[in-house]
């Protein structure tokens, strides 16, 4: 009885459990789990439309007018209200990010003291004073008159006086003082210098193993204003040109990042260096002037007349020097002296950071940044980047506040700190979070000047964000010109022959580190790009926009010369918020492969061609080079193929996943910790710096530069480790992009 009872009790459970599951069955067939929607998410283009309809040029212009109301140089009371500006705008309930905070480090910068300015006289052999440099720049509008405005200096000079007879050194190269070493005896002279050529620092790096003493160094108008001198009626206020009293300020260092705290975050108890083992300064005084008092020193020189490629915009022969000046000049048997009270502190600096949250894959970021401090107003350095920013972080932060979208993948806005003191804040971001930023981050935006001028799109970037950035112009209006699209109007002003696209815009490689992107391609190898607009180059030999890191780059030069209406910002905030959204939004990331065959296959010829025949000769084979470009290329075209191919829609996320964290990882294959051992954080080798001026791998063109020139046997050894590094690198790239093994 009880084995009968225990039976039907059986059978009663059974059949209630199969009534359950076919109850639930039934109820679920036909629909899926909410979680596969947001799964197979793709960009929705009508959004784009909206955000582009609602990037507003007069928020813009408003917010470049509060960013520019005083000066706001890293760490001073100007800075600290540009940051907490930022955070009010990031904090803001109905258009803000859904968090925002500041990131304090502690930096080592270097500043003029305000109690001794900074001096540049001419003094005769008895120490008359002859004549001095100005120590401020003529105030055309109340903005030159704040007080806050800092001193023409050099950061990061040392402190020291030096004096010595005035020679002129060109643009400071190593190979122009080597030139003017063959006319004269260097030593004890202070050496004069055009901005342009090499870097700042490196005018007096190269110039002190020659013996000079101090070097000055000016913006000639030949380089920034098209010959043009006159403030009456040529220069700023009457036009975007320089002013004879500006001058460009500047970092005079080699490095980028906090130079105390090497590979490490600048925080209160990280171990510093000490200072006088910091590479990459000036080892002797240097200081910039105006080319008005430029004028007065170069026209009075003495010696034999320097190279036609030497001279430059002033209605007079540039000589050598003497040394020193003519006899029949004002200035006959006197010196220049150098009276540099810089001095250095670590202060604290603040990245502003904030977050939008992403809705399926919050462990991927895409990240957007600019840097905030300025050297005076600055206007269009940085301020243009920030006030695009600011514009578009208030449009898609308010469509999260409202609920109508929320990205993808998570979006991380940076606007850094102490840039220009040699990109700081964003180099010490890098490094904190370092391995964080390398496993998850999809793309790095950078917007620094945002408009340099108003006449076409320049951008910079891996090869891989290529068509991402094409399919983006091409949807926003060229200002000024509405049936012209951005990519329209491009690629009129720069353009290649691509052999799989035909004539397309020219995007410039990231190859150096001229602003925040550097320690995301160089230190983490993550895509990046560079965005901006600027000026039409057959119509100016200007080097960049002549008020650049001056007194004189206002909201009021900025609103008049180089975007009156604020266009050209707005089709910057349409065009790097586009790209945002869809690195954001897409399913598969917009990033594509095979752009970078054709980069590599560019940098492989130029190198087949410089350097085959002497490598052979040496027994040193470029074959497994070009085997490695090769398979790459093979490996680029698979992948594309199957991205193409595929009803990713409808694949598992994991296949979809695989495919993305193959593209997002691309350019970390390229990274080598040891390839460049004197180049502070570069370790990408096929983007790294390189002295060689060859458009071709860095670490082979400056190898065999060197190697070539000594005709020593270790350095063709270093011509061969570099073709080796070069070479596994991209083959293991292609092994990046290869099926799991």
């Amino acid at each position: 009885m009880k084995e009968l009872l225990f039976r039907f009790l059986f059978a009663a459970i059974a059949l209630t459990v199969g009534i359950l599951i076919g109850h639930f069955a039934i109820s679920k067939s036909g629909s899926e789990p909410s979680w596969v929607k947001d799964v197979v998410q793709d960009v929705d283009e009508s959004l784009i439309e909206k955000f582009l309809s609602e990037v507003d040029n007069i928020q813009i212009r408003e917010n470049l007018r509060e960013l520019t109301k005083v000066p706001h140089m890293a760490t001073t009371a100007g800075d600290e209200e540009t940051v907490k500006l930022v955070l009010k705008r990031w904090q803001d309930p109905e258009s803000g990010l859904d968090e925002a905070w500041r990131e304090e480090y502690k930096v080592y910068l270097s500043f003029p003291d305000p109690n001794k300015p900074n001096k540049v006289t001419v003094v005769s052999p008895s120490d008359a004073v002859l004549f001095t440099a100005r120590e401020k720049e003529k105030a055309y509008m109340l903005d030159q008159e704040d007080p806050q405005v800092v001193q023409p200096y050099a950061a990061y000079s040392p402190a020291g006086h030096a004096r010595g007879k005035l020679v002129y050194a060109n643009q400071g190269k190593s190979s122009d003082y080597e030139h003017l070493n063959q006319t004269m005896d260097l030593t004890g002279t202070i050496a004069i210098t055009r901005y342009g050529g090499t870097g700042r620092a490196d005018k007096a790096i190269n110039a002190a193993p020659y013996g000079v003493v101090g070097v000055l160094v000016y913006t000639d108008p030949l380089d920034i204003n098209d010959g043009l001198m006159s403030d009456v009626n040529e220069t700023y206020p009457h036009s975007w040109y320089l002013p004879p009293s500006g001058v460009e300020r500047g970092s005079f260092k080699s490095q980028f990042g906090d130079m105390l705290t090497p590979y490490l975050a600048a925080k209160e108890d990280t171990y510093r260096i000490p200072a006088k083992n910091i590479k990459g300064l000036p080892p002797i005084p240097i200081q910039p002037i105006g080319f008005e008092d430029a004028y007065r020193l170069i026209c009075a020189l003495d010696g034999g007349e320097a190279p036609i490629t030497w001279q430059g915009g002033f209605n007079c022969t540039y000589n050598y020097g003497g040394p020193g000046f003519k006899s029949t000049s004002d200035f006959s048997n006197s010196d220049v002296k150098l009276d540099i009270y810089n001095f250095e502190e670590v202060k604290n600096s603040a990245n502003v950071m904030g977050v939008i949250k992403g809705s399926v894959e919050s462990d991927r970021y895409v990240i957007y940044g600019n840097h905030r401090d300025s050297w005076v107003h600055g206007a269009i350095d940085p301020s243009s980047g920030t006030s695009v920013m600011l514009e578009l972080t208030r449009v898609l932060g308010r469509m999260v506040k409202e609920g109508k979208w929320r990205p993808r993948r998570s979006i991380i806005f940076g606007s850094w700190g102490a840039e220009e003191f040699g990109l700081i804040g964003s180099a010490e971001y890098a490094e904190e979070y370092s391995t964080m930023l390398s496993e998850r981050t999809v793309a790095y935006i950078n917007v620094d000047i945002a408009v340099f001028a108003n006449a076409t799109l320049r951008a910079s970037g891996m090869p891989s964000v290529q068509n991402v950035i094409f399919k983006a112009t091409k949807q926003v209006s060229a200002p000024g010109l509405d049936s012209t699209s951005v990519y329209d109007n491009w690629i009129r002003y720069s353009n290649r022959t691509s052999p799989t696209y035909g004539i397309i815009p020219r995007l410039g490689y990231l190859t150096g580190a001229g602003s925040d992107y550097a320690a995301f391609v160089h230190y983490l190898g993550i895509a990046s790009m560079d965005i901006s607009y600027t000026y039409d180059r057959s119509k100016t030999n200007a080097r960049i926009y002549p008020a650049y890191h001056t007194a004189y780059d206002t909201f009021d030069y900025a609103a008049k010369y180089i975007d009156p209406g604020f266009w050209s910002h707005q089709a910057v905030a349409r065009t790097a918020g586009n790209i945002l959204i869809r690195l954001a939004d897409s399913l598969v990331l917009p990033l594509n492969c095979s752009d970078y065959t054709e980069s590599l296959t560019d940098y492989l010829n130029t190198a087949v061609m410089l350097y085959e025949e002497k490598l052979q000769q040496r027994n040193i084979s470029m074959e497994p080079l070009k085997r490695a470009v090769a398979s790459f290329r093979a490996a680029a075209e698979l992948l594309d193929s199957l991205i193409h191919k595929s009803d990713l829609e409808n694949e598992t996320p994991l296949q979809v996943r695989r495919i993305n964290d193959q593209l997002m990882l691309l350019d970390r294959a390229f990274l080598n910790p040891l390839a460049f051992p004197d180049k502070h954080a570069y370790r990408h080798v096929i983007w790294a710096s390189s002295s060689a001026g060859q458009p071709t791998f860095p670490g082979l063109a400056d190898a065999f530069a060197q190697a070539n020139s000594s005709g020593q046997d270790s350095d063709w050894d270093k011509v061969h480790y570099h073709l080796s590094v070069v070479t596994q690198a991209i083959a293991g790239a292609a092994s990046m992009l290869s099926e799991v093994i």
